[in-house]
């Protein structure tokens, strides 16, 4: 690598430009990012299409494709896609030429009408091995250990991450998932030695938890809360392999 990655999640506000899907933010997104000098960007959890499935080969994943050839960056992008008749939530990355180079099904679910996914992935990127998970992927510790021996340095968890007032019994849910949800990403990151991106949209809902962030192994990088813009990082990896040798030895 002749330069450190600069890697940037993009937790957009959804369907305020058109009702229907978000495909002139993604790409309006995917040109700032590069502007940026990122190598990848990677959007929320379900956010290309308002309602229903999408196709791999339809319209909306075309234009990404294309868009992302134009601007020469990798992207990540999640949507519910039909596989074999069968509906799954899946993480699509696209890299510098337009091509799909990997797909991840969800594998946790929680309240998705979808269905799971079983295999753990790791993909082989022109600055690094990067895993993806998505949304309560992010509280399974083994999916997040499987990637790291695998190889894992940066893991991104494009996420919607709503949550369960019932739960938490007192007036400042919002506020004590929030930092629940912090905690899940510094611990996965220290755990693993890795850098982790947690991308979640602008929603206004209640329920929704609109924080987003990046964390190395030790602390947040860059955060985001109940607010629309670019958050773009130049990862260390020797930081990572130096942490990994002192706690490995140790």
């Amino acid at each position: 690598m002749k330069k450190m990655p600069i890697i940037s999640i993009a937790p957009i506000r959804y369907f305020d430009i058109s009702t229907t899907d978000n495909l002139i933010k993604i790409k309006k997104y995917i040109r700032m990012a590069k502007r940026a000098g990122s190598d990848i960007i990677c959007f929320p959890e379900s956010c290309i299409k308002k309602n229903g499935c999408i196709q791999l080969k339809g319209k909306l994943i075309n234009a990404i494709q294309e868009e992302c050839k134009k601007n020469s960056i990798w992207c990540i992008v999640t949507e519910d896609l039909l596989i074999n008749k069968k509906p799954f939530n899946v993480s699509i990355l696209i890299n510098r030429k337009g091509k799909i180079t990997g797909k991840y099904r969800k594998i946790n679910l929680y309240g998705d009408k979808v269905n799971p996914g079983n295999k753990v992935e790791v993909f082989k990127t022109d600055f690094g091995k990067i895993g993806v998970v998505i949304c309560w992927d992010l509280a399974s510790p083994d999916l997040f250990q499987t990637m790291r021996e695998k190889g894992a340095e940066i893991i991104f968890c494009p996420s919607q991450w709503w949550y369960d007032s019932e739960p938490h019994k007192n007036k400042h849910k919002k506020e004590r998932e929030m930092v629940l949800l912090k905690s899940l990403i510094l611990a996965r990151a220290f755990e693993n030695v890795c850098f982790v991106a947690l991308c979640n949209p602008l929603v206004d809902s209640k329920y929704q938890v609109s924080y987003s962030a990046i964390a190395s192994p030790l602390k947040i990088l860059k955060e985001s809360v109940n607010d629309e813009k670019l958050i773009s990082v130049e990862v260390d990896r020797k930081e990572i392999k130096r942490l990994r040798k002192f706690y490995d030895n140790n």
